[in-house]
Order: structure tokens, then sequence, then C-alpha cells
């Protein structure tokens, strides 16, 4: 049995005192298998111990730890204190600094501030002021108004820039020239003692489109690069063994026929061959098999499986750059090119939309100078009917509602990572599910004839133990009186141990305990088998028979061997079971249903389904899934088992259709709206009302989102 251990949630040890952080982190840490409070506790304890650490901060939804130390430091004498207290951990590779947001909630604050503050000013105009009374208001809303606009407008302006640059339109073409004729008008009106400024109406246009930027920026914050969280789990340095001497050597220096020494708990760093008489693994992260695996001495290791027992030695068989590890990480970042090709529905309806504002807008201009002779009447209602076609309904009308459903699902425990994730979950048709870890989980069943004292320590062992299958024993032994142990110990990757009275008990892998294969209680000198059993999870059926009556296709695809997968699929229901496949050709059958014209959701958790995960039209992962997988999926169910899958399935449909009734309401206000300013009934404080009425009314239909078929 693998037993992952939990140290810190063995130990129980109250938090030290830390030192006080000084400084920003310098290093930071990959530590997979952590998952409580207790093992925050722990591992920054072992870390605040050492002289060479000022600070250590475990971010625990990350999987990290943030260490302040001096720049540069070999990371390598942490690893080992942590792996000596029971944690793997493996330097992260840093892609850079985060990306900017160009400041628009800034932005969004000062131009709302601005542009209250102007409409106070024009409250007086509108009442009656006249001549410098007027005049003088009209100055000192220019003077808010212009450094405002020029400041919060920004992103679109540079947005434009680039656009026409090259030759071509984008949304923000017509957004940049309504701001800057607006604004230009109004200054010219200002400066001729005009009766008419419209700074007001540049500045609500600004405030309502960075309103629907800051939404779509909330969207894409979350999402991050499956292929770049792979290639964090390689190790930045290994330990490579030179004339019986330990060197701290980086990854990409490693050679074929060098001679590695890994740590228990240690990730291989590359394809290599056992050189140490005899280790345990653990696979799952690359084949999906649920048990740990014994290899002797000469057998193959793979970059990316994690050693239980150790310390080991392993020759690599190729260099780094040659890796496993390394081409899943190539695969999975041409997967993710692939897949960010898919065009919202916001950037189609854009393609159309441009033209045909800019079109209208100069129609305006020719049309009212031809008739009138007065260039700058004409000019006036092009600017009413460039802000009136301003595309605010239509920049909102997919975030609005990306906002609300996945604000809806985040508090359903669903967090939502990909700005288009809605658009394509509401198209799918077919839902490809891994097996291990996500339908299925397996449990460990005492055997019928097991002495009722033999039953109170092995409920006492499984107390003392955090691993899953250790605890998968409790339900079976309820109302089972625990006897009372002293000198618990789990060990990760073997069991747990303990004394009880003067006999020394154990629960764990057969091999550990000198009891052949499997999982055993140790009582003395009696050995117990204990069975261990795959389920499916709670509520698996139940998300199942949902799907299906959503009109979805059901595939069952696992590495796991076809015995335990067929067995699976019976008890769910699902004929279509494809067994014993690994991470590329599980990325090969997604790849095959959707060029035969599927459309995919794949739902998976380990590391042999970050492929699939990326490959797939959209991308589903249990909150217990590997950071990687997690990475690779557009969806991570936080709070939820399997039932979250139909749920969000049906948000997604829900949110769609509320995406294209606005589309129909940007559509609708167009039509009543265009023709009133091309006829000159608009003028552009006129237009910028409503605008500003068609955004609210786009974002209150938002508001209807909710979970439906």
């Amino acid at each position: 049995m693998t037993m992952a251990a939990c140290p810190g949630c063995v130990a129980g040890a109250p938090m030290a005192e830390g030192r006080a952080p000084a400084g920003l982190p310098t290093h930071e840490l990959v530590l997979p298998t952590i998952h409580c409070s207790a093992c925050i506790r722990t591992v920054e304890e072992v870390l605040a111990a050492r002289d060479d650490i000022t600070a250590a901060r475990v971010n625990l939804s990350r999987k990290r730890v943030a260490i302040t130390a001096t720049p540069g430091a070999d990371p390598s004498p942490w690893i080992a204190a942590l792996a000596a207290a029971g944690f793997e951990a493996h330097e992260a590779r840093r892609t850079g600094a985060p990306s900017a947001d160009d400041g628009l909630m800034l932005r969004l604050g000062v131009a709302g501030f601005a542009m209250m503050n102007v409409m106070l000013l024009s409250v007086a105009v509108w009442s009656g002021a006249s001549d410098s009374t007027r005049d003088f208001m009209h100055w000192i809303a220019a003077t808010i108004a212009l450094p405002a606009a020029l400041y919060c407008a920004d992103p679109f302006f540079r947005s434009a820039w680039r656009a026409v640059r090259v030759g071509r339109l984008n949304m923000d073409v017509p957004i940049s020239l309504a701001i800057v004729l607006a604004c230009g008008l109004s200054l010219y009106e200002t400066m001729t003692g005009g009766a008419h400024a419209y700074f007001d109406a540049a500045l609500s246009l600004t405030f309502f489109l960075l309103g629907g930027r800051v939404l779509e920026t909330r969207m894409r914050r979350a999402a991050r690069s499956a292929a770049a969280d792979l290639a964090a789990l390689e190790p930045n340095r290994v330990m490579r063994v030179v004339d019986g001497a330990h060197q701290s050597t980086p990854v990409d220096a490693v050679r074929a026929g060098d001679v590695l020494w890994l740590a228990a708990g240690g990730r291989v760093p590359v394809d290599g061959v056992l050189e140490t008489a005899r280790a345990q693994l653990d696979r799952s992260a690359l084949t999906g098999e649920s048990d740990a695996v014994s290899v002797a001495r000469g057998a193959p290791l793979v970059a990316g499986e994690v050693v239980l027992t150790g310390p080991v030695t392993l020759r690599a068989r190729v260099d780094a750059k040659g890796s496993t590890l390394r081409r899943l990480v190539q695969l999975a970042a041409t997967a993710e090119g692939a897949r960010s090709r898919y065009t919202s529905l916001a950037t189609r309806a854009a393609g159309v939309y441009a033209p045909l504002v800019h079109g209208l807008s100069l129609a305006a201009f020719l049309g009212w100078w031809w008739g009138s002779g007065d260039a700058y009447h004409a000019l006036t209602i092009a600017i009413a009917t460039l802000i009136i076609t301003c595309p605010c309904a239509l920049g909102l009308a997919v975030p609005a509602v990306a906002t609300v459903a996945t604000g809806r699902l985040f508090r359903a425990g669903v967090l939502v990572k990909s700005e288009t994730a809605l658009e394509r979950l509401a198209e799918v048709d077919t839902v490809v599910f891994d097996k291990t870890g996500t339908l299925s989980d397996s449990v460990l069943v005492p055997p019928a004839e097991l002495p009722d004292v033999a039953r109170g320590v092995l409920k006492a062992l499984a107390q003392a133990s955090q691993h899953p299958l250790s605890r998968s024993l409790l339900p079976a032994l309820e109302g089972v009186e625990a006897v009372d142990l002293q000198e618990a110990q789990e060990l990760r990757g073997r069991g747990v141990r303990a004394v009880w009275g003067d006999v020394s008990v154990a629960l764990g892998a057969a091999d550990w305990l000198g009891a052949g294969a499997g999982t055993v209680l140790r009582v003395g000198a009696e050995t117990y088998p204990l069975a261990r059993v795959e389920r499916p999870v709670a509520d698996a059926a139940q998300a199942l028979e949902a799907l299906r009556a959503m009109g979805l296709d059901l595939h069952i695809l696992t590495g796991d061997r076809a015995g335990n997968a067929d067995r699976v699929g019976r008890a769910l229901g699902v004929g279509q079971v494809h067994a014993s496949v690994g991470p590329e050709d599980k990325q090969a059958l997604i790849r095959s249903l959707q060029a035969g014209g599927a459309k995919v959701v794949m739902v998976g958790d380990g590391l042999n389904d970050t492929l699939a995960l990326t490959e797939a039209w959209a991308s589903i992962a249990p909150g217990t899934a590997l950071e990687a997988s997690q990475n690779a999926a557009d969806v991570v169910l936080l709070g939820q088992k399997m039932s979250g899958v139909p749920h969000v399935v049906g948000v997604a449909r829900s949110a769609r259709r509320r995406i294209l009734e606005n589309f129909a309401l940007a559509a609708a206000y167009n039509a009543v709206a265009i023709p009133l300013a091309l006829a000159g009934f608009a003028s552009p404080l006129m237009a910028a009302l409503a605008m500003s009425s068609s955004s609210l009314t786009v974002t209150l239909n938002a508001l209807r989102t909710r979970a439906s078929r």
C-alpha cells in the first residue's frame, strides 16, 4: 500500500514561533503532497529552523512554499530537510513576473470619480447657467475630464493603435475615436464659448467600457499554463554521484550515463535504470495505476514517477532534454496552443461590428455635410452616431454573463479558470472520464475472520494514519473500540507502526512487513491480509445519469488494467471503456473523437491526464487532482465531486443562452438608436445616456444566468 505520510497531521505539534519575514521571497518550492494545516505548520517549522532561511510561508491552495533566503542559494539542503520530514519537494521553475493588468481597477475608479464630478457640473449647465458661469463650468469640467480620459482610456488607445498600425480594425478603434472626438469637440465648444460640451459623455463611455474590461480580466487572471506546470514538476537541481560524492547539479546538465541519487519521496528527474537492489514506485501520475509498484535492480524508471522508498540511485538513460517529462511538456504546449485559437462569440461579433460602426459614422458625417453644408453640425451627428453605436453593450454581453455564472459556480464550489470555458462547455456533446481518483477510489476491507482484538488494533492504526486507504477502513470498523497505542509513527510509502502494550503492531505494505504483496495488518507475529476493492465515488452514478439526461455521450479512459476498468464501467453503466492507455494514447484518443466531429470535455485528475485535458475541447479536474492537472483544466471542482460536472455543463448552457440574448438586446438597441442618431435626433450626450441604458439592460439580463439543462 502506498502510505503517503502527512507528518504534520501525525505529529500535531504546535507551530513554532517563526522569525519575522524580511524582504521578498527569493525561492519557491513545490510541495505536491501537502493537504492540511498541520502540513503547513510542519513545513514552516522545518524551514524556519534552518539558519540559512529568513522566512518561509506555505500557500496550501497552490501547494507551494515561498522562502526568503540568499538569492541564488542552492535549495537542495532545504529539499533534503523536507524529505527527511516526509514531504516531497522540488524547486519551482520561474517563468517570469506575472503579467500586469494595466491598472484597470484604478482606471475604473478614476473614470467613475471623474464622471460623477463632471455630471455634477453638467447639472448646473442644464439648470440654466449661461455666459461666463456656463463657460467657467465647462473649463472646470475640461480640467477634470481631459486628464482623466487620457489616463483611463489608455488601454483602448494602445490597442487601437496596434490594430491600425498593421492595417486592421478591432473593437477598440471605434471606442478610441468616440472618446477622442467627444473630448475634442467638447474642448472646441469650451474654447469658443459654445452652449454644449460632452465631457460627461466621453467619461461615461470610458467608465462602462472599463467595467467590461475589468470583468473580462477577472476571468483571465486564474488561468495558468499546464505546460509550464508540468515543467515545474521537474526539479531544477539533482544529486549526481561522482567518485562516490554527491554533487548538486542543474538538471539540464544531466547526461545519459550519469548516476543520480534520490531521497525517499523524490520524483525521478530523467528516464533511467534503477541501480539499487529494490524500490517502491508510485506510477499513478503517469499510468493511472492505483497500486504502488515494487521494482528490482535494472528496472526502467520514467521521469515523473515518485520513489516511495529510498534513498535510491539510478543511471540516466537519456539526456535531460530527452526525458518523458520534457516530451509531455512539449505535447501539452502544442495542445494548449491549438485550443487557445478558439474564437469567442464576442470576438466573432466584433469582426462584423467594428467596420459597420465606422462606416455608419462616416456616412453620417458625409451625408449631413453634403446635405447641410455645415461641417460642424455633421461632425456632431457623426460623433453621436459613433457613441450611440459604441460597443459597450456588446463588450459587456460576454463578461457580464461570465462573471455572474462563474460567481455562482464558485459559491457552489467550482472554479472557472478560462475566459472561454463556459462557451466551450455549452457546446460539448461527449464526456470522457478518467477512472482512478475521478470516478472511483480504492478502499481496504478487513477480512471477515479477523479477531475482535485485531479489529481494535486495526482501527487504532487506521485512525493514526492520514493515508486515504487507511482512513477508508474506518466505515467497516464502526462500532469497534480502538485500542490504546503508543509511539505511533507513519512512514511514507510504507505504512504506520506502533506499540500496543508490549506488542509491535503495524499496518502497511506487505513487502515492508515481509509478508508478500498487497496490504497487511501485523499484530505481533500474526499477519492478516486486507482486501483492496475499487468502488465508484459516492455521487458518480447520479452525475453520469444527469449527463445522459442532458444528451451527452459517455466514455471511461484509464491507464489502469482492463479488469478494473470494466468493473467500474459496468457499475456505472458506461459501455465505452478504454483501458491500459498511456498519456500520449489518451491524447490521441481525444484527438480521434474530435476529428470525428465530437466536442469532448475531459474529466481527469492525474499527471497522465494532462495531455488529454489540454487536447479536449474543454476540461474539468477534481479539487483533489495534481496541480499540473488542475492547471491544465478549464474548470476545477473545489468543493464538489462528480455532481459538479452536470452542474457546470448546465450553467454553461444557461450562460450561452444569456450571451445570445444579450447580443439580441444589443442588436435591438442599435436598430432603434442608429436611425435616431443618423437622423440627427440624438446629441452626443443623449447618445451616451442611451449607450449607458443598453449596458445596464445587458448587465441585468446577465443576472438571470442559472443552472439548467
